[in-house]
């Protein structure tokens, strides 16, 4: 997009490639980047040419988490400057991704620390290179983790899991992030561009006000009663019945009943097919 410093966004197909882009400093998040994230996402979710947004870094980080300098101590005495900041920082990186229109991934090719884990777990999937190094290394430096993040690590994760890295600050890799449920996937890395592309089309390929409303619904009710649930989701299928005519639902009868064109079984990302 033009004019901007420390975000790039590369389209085609359908996907907009959104770079945090301040690889000479790890993509460190800068208040600038904030500013300018905030309105790249914002311009993308309504953009006719883009149906799915990859959230990375350009060069060999994700992002090494609040730029210790730019975020905190140039902005330490300035309290409306640090409010403007923190406000924007925390919109685009869980408000804005985790409300989301549309499909998003994050697509973790080195480096993530810190605050970089809330636009990580504030995206729908995450892919990551089976080297990437992940890290909470504020316990380190005397403080907590910044921003959501404490509470979206337990949002993702087990609770043991949550605390343990919270309070070791210990470093661990794409294999474990797997295993930890942090991401959904870790490939090698020369694979990591090809496989996140794969996902995206497949997400593509779902009716977009049905993959909306699920995204919504799903995140919802983790925090409701079964009987509140039970309300709610019978409300958000109307709201999508009202949305679409209908439409989506009866599509997806026709190719599976008419067309043959549908097999629920025929394998899933995950399985790697």
């Amino acid at each position: 997009m033009d004019g901007m410093k420390t975000v790039r966004v590369e389209k085609g197909e359908g996907i907009a490639w959104v770079f945090l882009n301040r690889p000479e400093k790890r993509n460190a998040m800068s208040p600038t980047l904030h500013f300018e994230m905030d309105a790249a996402l914002a311009q993308l979710e309504t953009d006719p040419e883009v149906r799915c947004v990859v959230v990375t870094g350009a060069g060999e980080s994700f992002s090494a988490g609040q730029d210790l300098k730019e975020f905190f101590r140039e902005l330490d005495g300035k309290p409306a400057e640090a409010k403007r900041a923190a406000e924007a920082a925390n919109r685009w990186r869980w408000d804005r991704l985790y409300n989301y229109d549309k499909p998003t991934i994050a697509m973790v090719n080195g480096f993530c620390v810190g605050g970089a884990f809330m636009q990580l777990i504030a995206c729908d999937f995450a892919v990551a290179a089976e080297d990437a190094k992940f890290s909470l290394s504020e316990i380190n430096w005397g403080i907590i983790p910044g921003g959501l993040v404490a509470r979206v690590m337990t949002e993702a994760l087990g609770y043991r899991d949550a605390l343990d890295l919270c309070l070791t600050g210990r470093a661990f890799d794409g294999r474990e992030a797997v295993r930890l449920r942090l991401v959904n996937e870790a490939v090698p890395k020369e694979a990591l561009r090809e496989r996140t592309t794969a996902l995206a089309q497949l997400l593509m390929s779902k009716d977009p006000e049905a993959y909306r409303a699920t995204k919504i619904a799903v995140r919802r009710v983790r925090a409701m009663s079964f009987e509140q649930a039970y309300d709610y989701l019978g409300a958000k299928m109307e709201e999508l019945r009202q949305r679409t005519g209908g439409r989506a639902q009866r599509e997806g009868i026709a190719q599976f009943v008419d067309q043959k064109t549908y097999k629920p079984i025929d394998g899933s990302f995950a399985h790697g097919q």
